[in-house]
């Protein structure tokens, strides 16, 4: 029978017999840890530049995500092993790119991270304490949240944040009065003169991190850890990044409608979003205004835990394997099972790495960051998204996978288009860094 649950007492499994609304969670999860704040500001600068023309760049984005998480999920329920386990395979070159990665990327994302969650709330409250203070506290917030709940926990609460998320950026786009008929038109392909950045970071940049890695560990967590699943977890991906599309979609109509007829420009990164806060009060009043901070806060905040717990398991997946390549112990198709059943989120590894996330990054919040390690952080990002998707090329065309789970045309098609395109955004970011 298709039952609710995912294991009898005996440890028997349950597998659905048909995809249902009922199962998701793990999508909706690995969508709202990757929209974070500055991704919402880069979707309206481009619509403060070229107002709704590209909308279908938003659109073909959140196929290319569909097409990533999809394979990132497919991996871990065929194979029964974990993504680090396939990089694992690929040879040593991808314990070191990661282990240098996770390190660097980890120290300079935390303070990130906790300074955009801060924002917000300083808006909302001026005459209170600072943001360096509201960013030490909401990164403790976000240590003791993940520490002491179970993906469980976690995923209703990243639930409620999404919801916020979603109600509150409709909301300002209806707010504002969208243009149907120039929204419509957005959606064939144009490119205007000097768009084509924004065009390729509108593809590849909302919701593209890290934690799109992290969607086959969540997946595992919900207790999917079988082909059985695999119907339920396509349902769940799409949901998942229509909703992103939404998102995109929705501040793509601010941008244009709020900031492109007046020519009104805004800041960069996260702070953005507070000159949107300013414009939306002196526009529509106080009220419109305070609640597009409390959506800017369930945004930053939302992608604050979801990378504390997301990146901790994969850490713990990598820390796990590095003991058993030194004990000798074989690779087996086990692994799935150990983060379903929580063992992941009670190991010391995973613990380490959320003290990491937290304690030293507090230290960037009082400095400067250092030009070297802001360089580092960027080269090292740039290149994941590419190492992701033409590494899921790999495994899921080669005899690790079932036969009958590998790539088909389509999967092939996309995830090299993704690849060629991350390619060009990781060139192109480099430079930017490096000149």
């Amino acid at each position: 029978m298709a039952g609710t649950t995912e294991h009898s007492a005996d440890g028997a499994r349950f597998e659905p017999r048909t995809s249902s609304w009922k199962y998701i969670g793990p999508g909706i999860v690995v969508a709202a840890t990757g929209v974070g704040a500055g991704d919402l500001v880069a979707t309206l600068i481009a619509g403060s530049k070229f107002g709704y023309t590209l909308m279908w760049a938003a659109v073909i984005g959140c196929v290319v995500k569909i097409s990533l998480a999809e394979a990132c999920g497919r991996w871990h329920l065929a194979t029964g092993r974990t993504l680090f386990e396939g990089w694992r395979s690929l040879g040593k070159w991808t314990t070191v790119y990661f282990a240098i990665y996770v390190v660097v990327w980890g120290f300079v994302y935390g303070a990130t991270a906790m300074s955009s969650s801060a924002l917000p709330i300083v808006a909302l409250w001026p005459d209170g304490p600072g943001l360096k203070t509201w960013a030490v506290i909401t990164g403790l917030i976000g240590l003791v949240f993940v520490w002491f709940n179970r993906y469980a926990v976690f995923e209703k609460v990243m639930t409620v944040l999404v919801g916020i998320m979603f109600m509150v950026v409709v909301y300002v786009a209806i707010r504002v009065t969208p243009d149907i008929g120039a929204t419509f038109a957005g959606l064939v392909p144009v490119l205007p003169d000097g768009s084509l950045l924004y065009t390729l970071g509108l593809i590849g940049g909302v919701g593209g991190t890290i934690t799109m890695a992290a969607y086959g560990y969540w997946v595992n967590a919900k207790g999917w850890t079988n082909t059985g699943w695999m119907k339920v977890m396509r349902l769940d991906n799409r949901v998942a990044y229509i909703t992103t599309g939404i998102f995109v979609v929705a501040m793509l109509i601010v941008g244009a409608e709020l900031l492109h007829a007046s020519d009104i420009a805004l800041t960069k990164g996260d702070r953005g979003l507070i000159d949107l806060g300013v414009i939306l009060e002196d526009k529509y009043g106080v009220v419109t205004a305070k609640l597009f901070l409390v959506g800017f806060f369930a945004t930053s905040f939302s992608s604050l835990i979801g990378v504390w717990h997301g990146v901790s398991l994969m850490f713990a997946d990598f820390v796990e394997r590095l003991r058993r390549d030194r004990k000798g112990v074989p690779t087996d198709a086990g692994t799935a099972w150990e983060v379903a059943a929580g063992e992941k989120e009670r190991s010391p590894a995973f613990r380490a790495y959320l003290l990491w996330l937290t304690f030293p990054p507090i230290a960037l919040l009082f400095l400067d960051q250092p030009f070297g390690l802001v360089v580092a952080y960027g080269v090292l990002g740039a290149f994941f998204m590419p190492f992701l998707a033409l590494t899921l090329i790999w495994l899921l065309n080669s005899s690790r996978t079932p036969a009958e789970w590998r790539n088909g045309v389509l999967s092939n098609v996309m995830l090299a288009s993704a690849g060629l395109l991350f390619i060009v955004l990781c060139v192109q970011q480099v430079r930017e860094l490096l000149w």
